[in-house]
């Protein structure tokens, strides 16, 4: 992956068995002291539905004695190439609000891009973190719309994991 000024450094990033780049973390200043501990994970996009998810996580965090929030942006798959080329910069973009509103809170977190599903994505990456619970705004489907096109909070449901907050 190509290092672009306007980004921070990953800590880390993730490849599948082709080489091809599916997953990247990016820290805050200053970074989660303790990502381990009672890890949350937070659901991002650059809707209003994410941005109340967030404030919602910040809520909850606060009441608890530690928590560790960490935002997960899910792309669709893209090639090889444009994995190097966009998936650190997509998530960097979606997570735009979300990350201004937890360093104005002064709540540190980790940023999670990762590619794939978006329902498997999240899930996947609440296990491998062990999550104590996800955090989901909701979109606001109608029954025939949600029926239809269906929608990552049901099929959050249906895959089970850790408990789900859907925050509308």
């Amino acid at each position: 992956m190509s290092h672009s000024p306007d980004l921070p450094v990953p800590i880390s990033s993730e490849r599948d068995n082709d080489g091809r780049l599916v997953g990247l973390a990016f820290d805050s200043v200053p970074a989660l002291a303790r990502p381990e501990v009672n890890p949350w994970l937070v659901a991002v996009d650059s809707s209003d539905n994410a941005l109340r998810a967030v404030a919602h996580a910040v809520q909850q965090a606060g009441e608890m004695n530690a928590c560790a929030l960490h935002l997960v942006h899910v792309q669709p798959w893209l090639s090889k190439e444009a994995a190097e080329a966009e998936l650190a910069h997509r998530a960097w973009l979606a997570s735009e609000r979300a990350r201004g509103l937890l360093d104005a809170k002064g709540y540190p977190w980790r940023l999670h891009a990762v590619m794939g599903d978006v329902a498997e994505g999240i899930l996947h990456l609440a296990q491998q973190l062990r999550c104590s619970g996800i955090v989901i705004g909701s979109r606001g489907l109608g029954v025939t719309e949600g029926l239809l096109f269906g929608s990552v909070t049901s099929k959050l449901m249906h895959l089970g994991g850790p408990p789900l907050a859907v925050v509308p």
